[in-house]
């Protein structure tokens, strides 16, 4: 993998309050102002703010991807976001665009969007999210890194952020990421004001509007290992904090009635944003290093075994670990917005829980790998052998379709996943686009090509299958025609099917792995890891 460490992702530029400014990719760096002022502006008198013919075949592609791209999805709390209102979702950001794709794919409503300005000006990404209607955003560190002028932020920014204020106002959902920027840490960043200024516009909008006064949703992304393939999501859907009356100054109201802008007072916003923030940290690890989540998520596998139980779903994982801190750290809840970064945690049961859990991470393992009684490591699954075998059996029949139609797109995913010059946290965004742009590009080739081959071996074909395949509608050259368009069009699904096996075969492969390394673990490493497991098993009862 040739990400550059996140050390090297700065350069010593800092904004006014002394913070790292974000490192900005050549992408983000490149500021086309002609074509951002002439974004599309949406429309709120249908079900979605852009076109609805291209939000549905965006949303069914995004859906299809998603189901191969992920071992699982969850979504909870989706009874938790109100139907007769408008909602501005707010989640930390740490895997890109997978980020806001996975909260607006769970989300009952359509969503206005705004982004990072370089997704509405690249090369066919930008022609669907002009399609979406999607709103560039200009963040506070390519204006100070010289990317635009002050004017022109100002400008840009304060017409999308009206605009989504709008399209919440008028009942949409919407996203938008308080941190300001995808990043790597295991703790939330100081949050910025944008997202609460742009919900008080919404509710001054509401107001003004005579409709219900919108909602903020904090929501938990949750991503077992976020840059892997196949790994397991779970998305959060938090409470709702209400804006109320008492939010949206009068002076607010009038302005946005008529277009303007009018800055709502700064104890509010600040108030809205710490409370945000609040309900936001228990729906994230908020631990000061990712070894500590490890340690977290460990000891929950070993606290659930201890129980006679096993959390057999990635969300009873989280939620595993989140009990474990809130025991081990009982401190009060404060917020800390400036210095972000959460205190190391000091109970015993974490150093010998760090060291096991590293062991674990070093091996590709984790607390999944601990056998039922939580002393050693697992052998394996194997009523799983059979399904596993059958599913395995079936993408072997169907390689070469895969081969044909898929190979281009993982080369091409893996490539740019591991080239990029945004860090980790944007690996999956790339593969996702290559599994999202390659159908649409290689498919309709690898189609093609595959009717030219059928077609060359009819013989062939028809000798085996008794008949002509290609009078299978009837004799005649319209007809023939018709029999190879009905073949280019089945090959399809028979692409994705190909796609979707080579997934479940992948799941297969990983589970061997698995068994092999556990298997194969040196003797010394394996007699350490199981002192440390009695270690722990010991603690558990005291904490």
């Amino acid at each position: 993998m040739n990400h550059p460490d996140p050390s090297e992702l700065y350069d010593g530029a800092v904004d006014h309050r002394g913070d790292a400014l974000p490192y900005l990719s050549k992408s983000a760096k490149n500021m086309k102002m002609e074509e951002l002022l002439n974004t599309p502006m949406p429309t709120y008198s249908g079900s979605t703010p852009g076109s609805y013919l291209w939000t549905k075949i965006l949303y069914w592609i995004c859906r299809r991807i998603g189901a191969v791209q992920f071992r699982t999805q969850e979504a909870t709390g989706v009874s938790n976001i109100p139907s007769d209102r408008g909602t501005l979702c707010c989640a930390w950001h740490t895997n890109g665009l997978l980020d806001a794709l996975q909260i607006t794919l769970n989300h009952p409503k359509y969503f206005v969007l705004g982004a990072r300005h370089d997704l509405v000006t690249r090369p066919m990404l930008g022609w669907w999210t002009r399609k979406m209607a999607v709103q560039p955003v200009v963040r506070k560190a390519e204006l100070l890194r010289g990317g635009c002028s002050e004017e022109e932020a100002n400008f840009l920014n304060g017409r999308s952020l009206l605009t989504l204020a709008s399209g919440i106002a008028h009942g949409f959902g919407c996203v938008l990421f308080p941190e300001g920027t995808s990043h790597n840490n295991s703790y939330m960043l100081r949050f910025r004001t944008g997202p609460v200024r742009t919900v008080l516009a919404a509710g001054a909008l509401a107001s003004s509007l005579d409709k219900n006064l919108p909602a903020l949703i904090p929501i938990g992304l949750h991503f077992r290992v976020r840059e892997n393939f196949r790994t397991d999501i779970w998305v959060e859907y938090g409470p709702p904090i209400q804006v109320t009356e008492d939010d949206v100054p009068d002076e607010l109201i009038s302005a946005v009635s008529k277009g303007s802008w009018s800055e709502p007072p700064a104890e509010i916003v600040f108030q809205l944003r710490d409370k945000l923030r609040l309900e936001m940290e228990p729906l994230t690890p908020n631990v000061s290093e990712w070894s500590e989540y490890r340690a977290l998520h460990l000891l929950g596998h070993l606290e659930q075994r201890r129980n006679s139980t096993l959390p057999d779903t990635w969300r009873k994982e989280v939620l595993a670990a989140r009990d474990i801190r809130n025991r081990l750290v009982k401190q009060e809840r404060v917020i800390v917005n400036d210095e972000p970064k959460p205190e190391k945690i000091v109970h015993p049961i974490i150093k010998p829980a760090i060291s096991a859990a590293q062991i674990l991470h070093e091996n590709n393992l984790d607390g999944r790998d601990i056998n039922p009684k939580g002393t050693d490591l697992r052998f394996a699954n194997l009523p799983k052998l059979p399904i596993s075998l059958a599913r395995s059996s079936a993408f072997i029949a169907l390689l070469p379709l895969f081969l044909l139609s898929l190979a281009p797109q993982v080369i091409l995913g893996r490539l740019l996943g591991d080239s990029t010059d945004e860090g980790v946290d944007a690996r999956t965004s790339y593969q996702f686009l290559a599994a999202m742009f390659g159908s649409l590009l290689i498919w309709p080739i690898a189609a093609t090509i595959a009717v030219i081959i059928i077609g060359l071996q009819e013989a062939r074909i028809s000798e085996i299958i008794e008949h002509n395949w290609t009078d299978l509608l009837g004799n005649g050259t319209f007809m023939n025609v018709i029999m190879y368009i009905l073949a280019w069009l089945s090959f399809m699904p028979l692409f994705w099917l190909s796609g979707r096996l080579g997934s479940l075969a992948w799941d297969d492969y990983t589970y061997l792995r698995k068994f092999v390394i556990r298997q194969r673990m040196k003797k010394s490493t394996r007699q350490n890891l199981r002192a440390l497991l009695n270690n722990i098993r010991e603690e558990l009862p005291k904490i």
